[in-house]
């Protein structure tokens, strides 16, 4: 289910002061964030944020197209390896 319209969109508070000062120090440099549940505001763009999975901080550069998204969606928290392969379809 969807957040309500009239609440608008949840975003940490940390965040967005976080993207500020990185904004005003004009330096493009990794925002580390735990917040995978927070929405991609618009004044987010062009910011590069460490989104943590669990294990690392995963680096994402926030596009226009990423606007309404939330963190957590560009940052994978699991590694696919693979099927293992079938030993019987291997013998013939």
């Amino acid at each position: 289910m969807a957040r309500s319209v009239w609440k608008g969109p949840f975003v940490d508070g940390y965040l967005l002061n976080k993207a500020d000062a990185s904004r005003a120090s004009g330096r493009n440099e990794v925002i580390k964030i735990w917040s995978r549940r927070s929405t991609i505001l618009p004044q987010f763009v062009g910011l590069t944020f460490g989104v943590y999975n669990g294990h690392k901080f995963l680096p994402v550069q926030v596009t226009e197209n990423m606007v309404g998204h939330k963190f957590g969606e560009f940052s994978p928290t699991r590694t696919f390896t693979g099927h293992s392969s079938d030993k019987k379809a291997k013998r013939g």
